[in-house]
C-alpha cells in the first residue's frame, strides 16, 4: 500500500501556495478570473472552534446528526462486498470504517468549505483503505474545457502534478460563481466571535476585580481614644482576620468593636454590566449561520412546541442538502471498490432517517393513510351493495 499523495516534506519559513491558482478559463464567451480560495482564513476558523465552544458543539451537533448511510447493490455477493469494505476499512491508519470517512469529510467540509481524502491501493489496485487530509495539501487548476487539474502543495509551496488524480476525493461547500473552493459555514463569524469574546473577557476582568468581595473596615476614634487609635486599629484587624478565618471552617464569629466602626464592600456601589442582551444578540448571530435550532445547545430561546418543530424542518433541509454533497464520494469509493472486485456495477446510497421524530412521522402518516384507504374501501363497498339491491 503506497501513499504518495499525502507525503509533504516540513519547511520553515514558507507558506502554502493558494488553493486555488488565479488564472481565467474560457466557457463559452465568456472569461472569468477564478479567485484565490481564502486560505488566510483557515487557520482563524480553527482558532473559533477552541475559543467559542457553541460553534464547535454545533458543528458537531450537525456532523452526528447527519445519520448513517449504506451502500447498496442489485448483486448479493456485491453487496456483501460493499458492506464488509464499509464496516472494516481502515481510515487515517488509527481508525476503521466508512460511516468515520464520512464524517470527518464532513467536518473538514463545514470547517474549511473543502474536503480532501484519497483512496489508497494495494498492489492489485483494489482499494483498501482510506485516507483525509487537509485542504491546504490540495491545488486546483482550471483547465480550457471548464474542468480543474488537480495538484498537490509541495514542500517548497510549488504545485507539483498528482500521479494517481483519479483516487483522489475532493468536495466543495458553496463555492462561488468562477471558483471551484466552497466556502466554509462560519464565514462572517470572527468579526461576532471577537465582540463575543471581548464581553466574556470583560466579565473575567470585572469578576477578578470585584467578584472576590473584599471590605474597607473604617475606625474613627473619638475623644482620648485618638492616642491610642494605631493600636486600636490593629486589635480591630486581627479580630476581622480571626471571623473571616473561621468562617471558612463553618462556626460563626461576631466582630465586635467599640467606638465608630464602619465596614463597607470594595465596589459595592459600581454595579455589574448586565451582559444578558449583548450576548445573546452574539449567540443569535451565530446559531443562525450554524442552521442549529437553539434548544440542541442548550438555550431555551424557543417558547412554544411550534417554534421547536419548524427549526427541526429547517435543520432536516439542512442536512439533507450535506448528505447531497457527500454523496457523489461515497458513490464513487463504492464504484472504485466494485471495479477492483470484477463487477459493473454503481452502488446506491441509502441514507438513514434522521432522528427518531422522523420516524414516528412518517409512521403516522402511514397509519392516516391507511385508514383512509380502509374508509375508502368501504365506502365504496356499500355503494355497490346499494347499487346492487
Amino acid at each position: 500500500m503506497t501513499n504518495r499523495f499525502f507525503h509533504r516534506k516540513k519547511s520553515r519559513g514558507q507558506h502554502p501556495a493558494p488553493l486555488l491558482v488565479p488564472a481565467a478559463h474560457s466557457a463559452g464567451q465568456l472569461t472569468l478570473p477564478v479567485p484565490a480560495a481564502p486560505r488566510q482564513e483557515w487557520p482563524l476558523y480553527d482558532a473559533l472552534r477552541c475559543t467559542v465552544p457553541v460553534v464547535d458543539a454545533a458543528l458537531r451537533k450537525i456532523v452526528r446528526l447527519s445519520g448513517g448511510f449504506r451502500l447498496t447493490a442489485d448483486d448479493p455477493a456485491a453487496q456483501a462486498l460493499l458492506d464488509a469494505f464499509a464496516a472494516d476499512v481502515p481510515v487515517n491508519g488509527a481508525g476503521s470504517s466508512l460511516q468515520l470517512f464520512a464524517d470527518q469529510i464532513l467536518d473538514s467540509l463545514l470547517t474549511y468549505g473543502n474536503a480532501v481524502g484519497e483512496m489508497l491501493t494495494d498492489e492489485d489496485g483494489i482499494p483498501a483503505a482510506l485516507m483525509t487530509a487537509h485542504p491546504r495539501v490540495l491545488l486546483l487548476e482550471p483547465e480550457p474545457d471548464g474542468s480543474c487539474r488537480m495538484l498537490r502543495c509541495a514542500g517548497d509551496g510549488k504545485p507539483v502534478p498528482l500521479r494517481n488524480p483519479e483516487r483522489i476525493l475532493f468536495a466543495a461547500l458553496d463555492p462561488p460563481a468562477g471558483s471551484a473552493c466552497g466556502v466554509s459555514v462560519l464565514r462572517g463569524l470572527p468579526a461576532v466571535a471577537d465582540i463575543l469574546l471581548r464581553i466574556y473577557d470583560c466579565i473575567g476582568k470585572n469578576y477578578t476585580r470585584a467578584g472576590n468581595v473584599r471590605y474597607a473596615v473604617t475606625y474613627q476614634p473619638d475623644g482620648d481614644a485618638a492616642a491610642f487609635a494605631k493600636d486600636h486599629a490593629k486589635e480591630i484587624a486581627e479580630a476581622w482576620r480571626d471571623g473571616i478565618r473561621a468562617a471558612e471552617y463553618g462556626e460563626v464569629q461576631d466582630f465586635v468593636a467599640v467606638g465608630h466602626v464602619d465596614i463597607k464592600v470594595i465596589g459595592a456601589e459600581n454595579q455589574l454590566f448586565d451582559t444578558n442582551i449583548p450576548v445573546r444578540q452574539l449567540l443569535e448571530q451565530i446559531v443562525s449561520k450554524l442552521s442549529i435550532p437553539p434548544f440542541l445547545l442548550g438555550f431555551s430561546w424557543s417558547t412554544t412546541e411550534r417554534m421547536s418543530a419548524q427549526q427541526a424542518d429547517i435543520l432536516t433541509s439542512e442536512l439533507e442538502y450535506f448528505r447531497r454533497i457527500l454523496t457523489p464520494l461515497l458513490r464513487k469509493i463504492g464504484t472504485a471498490v466494485l471495479r477492483g472486485a470484477g463487477f459493473d456495477l454503481v452502488p446506491q446510497v441509502e441514507w438513514e432517517n434522521i432522528n427518531l421524530q422522523d420516524e414516528t412521522e412518517l409512521a403516522e402518516a402511514r397509519l392516516k393513510n391507511a385508514q383512509a384507504a380502509e374508509i375508502e374501501l368501504r365506502l365504496r363497498t356499500e355503494e355497490v351493495s346499494r347499487r346492487d339491491d
